[in-house]
C-alpha cells in the first residue's frame, strides 16, 4: 500500500531523510509497538512514535494520573488527574496523529498475560519502573522472539539497551539476554523507588526520547543499534558512556544448559 497524500505531507521530513525515505516510513506505518508504561519514559516514547507514524501503538499501564506525575510525565495534563494513564495517553495520541491505532492495556503485565499480549506486536519498548516487571517482560520477549528496547531512570542516572537474544552474532554466539546483564533482580528495597529517591523530570524526557529513537532505528533498520551495548547517561556531568556486555552461558533463557 502506498502512502496517501496526507501521509506524504505529514511525514515529508522523514521521506526526504537519508536512510529513511518512503520505504522506511512505510515500515513505520506498518509497525506494531507495545509501550510498557505511560509514565516518565513512556510519555516521550509514545509521543515520538505516534508523531513518527508508527501504525499501531499498544499502551500498557495499570495506574491513574496523579498530580505528582506531571513533573515528568508530559503526555498527561492537569485535567487528566484521576484518569487512567492508558486512556489519557490514547487521547493525546489521537490529538497528535489520528492515523495511529491505539490499543489500551489498562493492566499490570505479568508472566501469565504477557505471551498473549505480545502476539499482537512486532517490537516492545519497556519503560516500567520496577525490576519484577522488567524481568517478566524481558523473559517473555526472549521466548516470543520480539525485539525489546528497555530503559530505566533513577535520580540523575539513566540507561538504555536493546535485546535480541533470539538472534546470533557473526561469530555464532547468541546475543545477550537481560539476565546476562542483570542475572537476578536486586533484593526488595535495595533500589529506592522514584517516589523515595526522586528523579529529574527532564532526564526522563531525554532517556525516553533516546528510547523512541532506538525503536525507530530498529523498525527502519538504520544505524548501529544497542544490542549488546548499555548506554549510560549521567545528568550531573552530562556524560554519555556506552558499555559492551556479552552472552552469559549460565543465563537461564539461552544459556548452555537450555
Amino acid at each position: 500500500m502506498s502512502l496517501s497524500d496526507d501521509a506524504i505531507s505529514r511525514y515529508a521530513r522523514h521521506i526526504v531523510l537519508r536512510h529513511v525515505g518512503g520505504p522506511g516510513q512505510k515500515k513505520l506505518n506498518d509497525a506494531r509497538v507495545l509501550v510498557v508504561g505511560a509514565g516518565g519514559l513512556g510519555a516521550p516514547v509514545i509521543q515520538y512514535l505516534a508523531a513518527a507514524g508508527v501504525g499501531t501503538l499498544g499502551i500498557a499501564d495499570d495506574d491513574i494520573v496523579s498530580l505528582s506525575n506531571l513533573q515528568r510525565q508530559v503526555i498527561h495534563g492537569t485535567d487528566d488527574i484521576g484518569r487512567a494513564k492508558t486512556e489519557s495517553a490514547a487521547a493525546a495520541v489521537k490529538r497528535l496523529n489520528p492515523g495511529v491505532r491505539v490499543i489500551e492495556h489498562p493492566l499490570r503485565l505479568t508472566p501469565a498475560n504477557l505471551p498473549e499480549i505480545l502476539e499482537n506486536y512486532d517490537f516492545v519498548a519497556d519503560g516500567s519502573d520496577n525490576f519484577d516487571t522488567r524481568f517478566a517482560i524481558s523473559d517473555a520477549c526472549s521466548k516470543a522472539k520480539k525485539p525489546l528496547v528497555t530503559a530505566a531512570v533513577n535520580e540523575f542516572d539513566g540507561s538504555l539497551t536493546t535485546l535480541r537474544p533470539f538472534e546470533r552474532r557473526a561469530d555464532g554466539t547468541p546475543n545477550p539476554t537481560y539476565r546476562c546483564l542483570f542475572p537476578v533482580p536486586p533484593p526488595a528495597g535495595m533500589i529506592p523507588s522514584c517516589s523515595e529517591a526522586g528523579v529529574l523530570g527532564a532526564l526522563a524526557g531525554l532517556i525516553g526520547t533516546l528510547q523512541a529513537l532506538e525503536v525507530i532505528r530498529e523498525i527502519v533498520g538504520f544505524g548501529e543499534g544497542l544490542t549488546g551495548k548499555l548506554l549510560l547517561v549521567d545528568a550531573l556531568t552530562l556524560r554519555f558512556e556506552t558499555l559492551s556486555y556479552d552472552w552469559d552461558p549460565a543465563n537461564p533463557l539461552t544459556g548452555a544448559a537450555t
